[in-house]
């Protein structure tokens, strides 16, 4: 199949208006995050380094990365027990209502998140009490199991069953089989979904509205406290500044991650 000159030049054309839509309003928060005014304004009206500083020494800043980064790490952590242990029952057995379940631990991260987040802060307050930092780490749990769920489903499924039915009939059990057939050949599709489900957390401000107990401050929720008060407006530019520079790192590993995989498969 040929595509003709025309038409590639009105896809790259279309290709580049949709690429500047996305990332110049990132560029313009991320060059905006050195301007020497006291307000947010374009073109910048100098160079400066003075919001970087006064974001690095502002303890409410600090103290929403730190709240971030342990919800982040604690759900990450929950997501790989639970979504590895899922995977391997739908992907290992057949049992009655297996097509629903599946659907059951996707459908958190295919809703919208508002209704995620209402649906789980009706449960957390009728039955648990009132809302805390272990509700938060529940809610963000919900949506983190999907990221971790899938890629280690789509690397099971790839696997096929070959490796394990030979490690089980020279004798080994299935631990055995577990330890040293099936998890060395998933890791690093865990690691991928441990990784995206860590940046998935961090970055999550919805779910997190309707579920974070009083006091608990998040990231993304620091920013939206603070997007409209005038003096805090440059700080806030640094942070989502600094926010998506350190969003990109996840999202790479896991590409990577999954590039080699690729090769590796296709080698095999």
């Amino acid at each position: 199949m040929t595509t003709s000159r025309g038409t590639k030049i009105v896809l790259s054309i279309v290709a580049v208006v949709v690429f500047a839509f996305v990332y110049v309003p990132l560029v313009v928060v991320l060059i905006n995050s050195f301007n020497s005014g006291e307000t947010l304004s374009w073109p910048p009206e100098g160079f400066s380094l003075q919001w970087w500083q006064r974001a690095i020494d502002s303890e409410g800043v600090r103290n929403a990365i730190v709240t971030s980064i342990v919800l982040g790490l604690i759900a990450t952590a929950i997501a790989l027990v639970l979504g590895t242990l899922a995977s391997l029952a739908l992907s290992r057995f057949r049992f009655f209502g297996q097509d629903s379940v599946s659907l059951l631990i996707i459908l958190p991260i295919a809703l919208p998140g508002i209704v995620t987040g209402i649906a789980l802060n009706n449960v957390f307050t009728s039955y648990l009490g009132g809302l805390t930092f272990l509700t938060l780490i529940l809610g963000h749990a919900t949506f983190t199991i999907v990221v971790v769920y899938n890629n280690a489903l789509a690397r099971l499924r790839r696997m096929g069953v070959n490796l394990e039915d030979a490690s089980a009939d020279l004798g080994a059990g299935p631990w055995t089989t577990f330890r040293l057939v099936t998890f060395p050949m998933m890791r690093s599709a865990l690691v991928a979904g441990g990784v995206l489900a860590f940046g998935l957390s961090f970055d999550e401000i919805i779910v997190t509205t309707f579920t974070a107990g009083p006091g608990i401050t998040t990231l993304p929720i620091w920013i939206y406290q603070n997007l409209f008060r005038p003096n805090q407006a440059p700080v806030v530019s640094v942070v989502a500044a600094a926010l998506v520079l350190i969003s990109i790192l996840p999202i790479y590993i896991a590409q990577k991650l999954s590039s080699d995989d690729n090769r590796g498969a296709g080698i095999m």
